[in-house]
């Protein structure tokens, strides 16, 4: 692979990696934009929150000069608010929603106005939220992500004391090691860990993996309660041939190299294939890109209309540079002396079924892109081993709940363990699910 450390100077790397939608500069600014707000009855955008978030109700305290109070109703509803002001897709949820677009007009920059609200709370570790006197009964938390932290804070706050065990050495999950970083710092995403254990009552231990330093039945035996939030990890296969070569990799990797390395210790090619685009697969080419390659190229077997990521993210990689090639589908990745020199394509077409998405079929012609090094985003895949271990209930390794319960008592689950992958504020909900059918598990006498 033709890399070189230190491609660009440390400069460079601070620009190419700064925060990509700055907030409001002034106070006024943000006043502004609040102001703008109809304050709809039964709005939408709050409706089209997964987590509820009283949208009109925040942006009505900052127009009130009630930042405090804007924060804690924001971060009542999404402890996490202020990560996902920064990685949602508002242009598929509140901002979708918001009845400007109906009007033609720009929509609230609700994103915007949240993380104003936010960050400063966070920044200046605002105490929005007291605890309630322990009660004895004690949870344990598997991962230390969006869904396990929304999890402990609301059973912290009730009074539970929560351990949450975490494989990695920081906290944060999705929002830490799989995120691009011009999205969300690495000293963001450690300010809000912090912020959310500063209710007390909440114990982090790092480097402990369930299976590994910890199982199921150890924490039955040790606690009330148990809660599953270990995510999904494990990097869909392309099943083609030259997949083992040097300079293949995936693009979970690869961002977790990058947020947990260092830019200049990560290796990148000249010129790169990123099959797949979803939002990681746009993440993954943007940040090859400003890493220094020279030409970044997105493959996906489908059409635009198609696509997982949203248009927003899109116009983050044609601003970038990344070209893209639609339907087309790797067959095989080509090489010398192990190292990769070419991805071979095939172009495929889109039939109806009749039902669902169109489903992509090879035509039999194909092309080749000359790269050396190729980036799989093709989707994450659930721990299934993992889980039929501990004779959980699942679909291919999803676990199956009823109302946060999984088929083992005590044992509860949710977020991306769950649905196999979603976003950050899905987990988040998720968490604040699991809290309340614990809390009625606990206290249902």
């Amino acid at each position: 692979m033709a890399v070189r450390n230190n491609r660009l100077s440390a400069e460079e790397y601070e620009r190419q990696f700064s925060d990509i939608h700055p907030p409001f500069e002034t106070h006024d600014a943000a006043l502004v934009e609040a102001n703008r707000c109809l304050y709809c009855y039964d709005a939408p955008c709050t409706k089209s929150c997964p987590t509820s978030i009283n949208v009109p109700k925040f942006i009505k305290q900052i127009t009130t000069e009630n930042l405090k109070g804007a924060a804690h109703t924001i971060l009542t509803a999404n402890i996490m608010g202020g990560g996902c002001s920064k990685v949602c897709p508002v242009e598929k949820l509140c901002e979708g929603a918001c009845v400007y677009n109906l009007m033609e007009e720009e929509p609230i920059h609700i994103a915007r106005l949240q993380r104003y609200a936010t960050e400063r709370a966070i920044a200046e570790k605002w105490p929005l939220f007291t605890r309630k006197p322990s009660t004895g009964k004690r949870v344990a938390v598997v991962g230390a992500g969006p869904s396990g932290l929304s999890c402990a804070h609301v059973l912290a706050a009730e009074g539970i004391d929560v351990t949450v065990y975490e494989k990695e050495s920081k906290g944060g999950g999705l929002m830490t090691y799989g995120i691009a970083a011009y999205k969300v710092t690495p000293e963001f995403c450690e300010a809000e860990v912090n912020f959310i254990t500063s209710i007390g009552g909440i114990d982090i231990q790092y480097n402990k993996e369930l299976g590994k330093d910890i199982t199921i039945d150890q924490l039955l035996s040790a606690y009330d309660a148990v809660y599953l939030a270990f995510g999904v990890g494990l990097t869909r296969q392309l099943a083609i041939p030259g997949e083992e070569l040097h300079g293949v990799t995936d693009a979970i990797s690869f961002i977790y190299d990058i947020r947990n390395s260092g830019y200049p210790s990560v290796p990148v090619g000249d010129k790169v294939a990123v099959i797949g685009m979803g939002m990681t697969a746009i993440d993954a080419a943007t940040q090859a890109r400003r890493l220094g390659a020279s030409e970044v190229t997105l493959v996906y077997r489908r059409t635009q209309q198609e696509m997982p990521c949203t248009e927003a993210e899109l116009d983050i990689a044609k601003l970038d540079g990344c070209k893209i090639i639609w339907l087309a589908a790797p067959k095989e990745i080509k090489g010398e002396n192990g190292q990769v020199t070419a991805l071979v394509c095939e172009v495929m077409k889109l039939e109806d079924p009749g039902y669902g998405r169109p489903a992509p079929v090879p035509t039999g012609e194909t092309f080749s892109l000359y790269v050396d090094m190729v980036i799989k985003a093709t989707g994450q895949m659930p721990y299934e081993r993992m889980v039929n271990c501990y004779a959980l209930d699942n679909t291919q390794g999803k676990l199956s709940i009823n109302n946060s319960h999984t088929s083992k008592p005590g044992v509860f689950a949710g977020g991306d363990c769950v649905n196999g992958g979603k976003e950050v504020v899905d987990a988040v909900q998720a968490g604040k699910d699991g809290a309340k059918a614990i809390l009625q598990y606990l206290f249902k006498d």
